[in-house]
C-alpha cells in the first residue's frame, strides 16, 4: 500500500529561522548601498524566491548581485539565531509513530536546506528534504510533487506558514494546515484568507487532525 506523506515548509513553520533570514536580506541591501527596509516590510516577503523578493525591496537592476551577496552572507550566519520551534521534535515523532512519511518542501535550493535541518538537529526525524533547484517555486506544486515522487508517497497534509504554502499544498491536492504564530511570515487574517483546512498557531493541532487519516490507513 502507498504510504501518506506530510509535507512541510521549513522557515517559519519548522524553525524559527526569520531573524536570521531577515538580517541577511537587510544587510544585503546594505551592502550595495540601498535603502534598508524595516523589519516588519521584509517579513511578509520571506518564501517568495530571492530574485522577487529582492526585486520587491529595491526597485532596481542590482537583483543578480543582491541574490549573489545574500547566497554569501546567510551561510556564515543562519545558525546564529535559528533553532526549532518548541513543539517540532514531539509533532514530528508522533506523526512518524503514525505511519507517516515527513518532507521538507521549501523555497530554498535543496543543498542549503538540508545544511539548516542537519545544522538544527532534525534530520533524523525527517525521510526527505526537497527544495527548489529549477523548477517554479510555491504557490506552484512543483516542490511538493518532487518530494512525494522522491518518497513514492502520496500526499496527505501540506504545512507551512505562508498563503504561498497553503495555495501549493491546495494546487497538489493535499489538505492544507496553516499555522500563525506571533510575528508569523503571514498574519492571521491574510493566511485565512487562502481557506486553508486548519488554521492554528503552532504545530501540536496537527497530531489531533492526523488521527481520523491514521486510524484510517491501519
Amino acid at each position: 500500500m502507498t504510504r501518506l506523506a506530510i509535507c512541510f515548509d521549513l522557515d517559519g513553520t519548522l524553525v524559527d529561522s526569520l531573524p536570521d533570514i531577515i538580517g541577511s536580506i537587510r544587510d544585503s541591501l546594505a551592502e550595495h548601498g540601498l535603502r534598508v527596509p524595516a523589519v516588519d516590510d521584509v517579513r511578509p516577503l520571506i518564501g517568495l524566491p530571492l530574485e522577487d523578493l529582492f526585486a520587491d525591496l529595491a526597485e532596481t537592476d542590482a537583483v543578480t548581485g543582491l541574490c549573489d551577496t545574500y547566497r554569501r552572507i546567510y551561510p556564515l550566519r543562519y545558525t546564529d539565531n535559528s533553532a526549532p520551534f518548541a513543539e517540532v521534535a514531539q509533532v514530528l515523532t508522533g506523526l512518524r509513530e503514525r505511519g507517516y512519511l515527513l518532507a521538507v518542501t521549501t523555497t530554498k535550493r535543496s543543498a542549503m536546506a538540508r545544511d539548516v535541518v542537519a545544522a538544527l538537529g532534525l534530520t533524523h526525524h525527517l525521510d526527505h528534504v526537497q527544495g527548489t533547484d529549477d523548477f517554479p517555486a510555491k504557490p506552484e506544486p512543483d516542490v511538493i510533487e518532487h518530494a512525494l515522487r522522491a518518497l513514492g508517497a502520496r500526499g496527505a497534509w501540506m504545512v507551512g506558514d505562508t498563503t504561498h504554502d497553503i495555495h501549493a499544498g491546495q494546487a497538489a491536492g493535499l489538505s492544507t494546515f496553516a499555522v500563525c504564530r506571533p510575528e508569523a511570515t503571514h498574519d492571521r487574517a491574510t493566511l485565512a484568507a487562502s481557506s486553508p483546512d486548519r488554521l492554528e498557531e503552532s504545530l501540536l493541532p496537527l497530531l489531533d487532525a492526523t488521527w481520523g487519516r491514521t486510524k484510517a490507513m491501519s
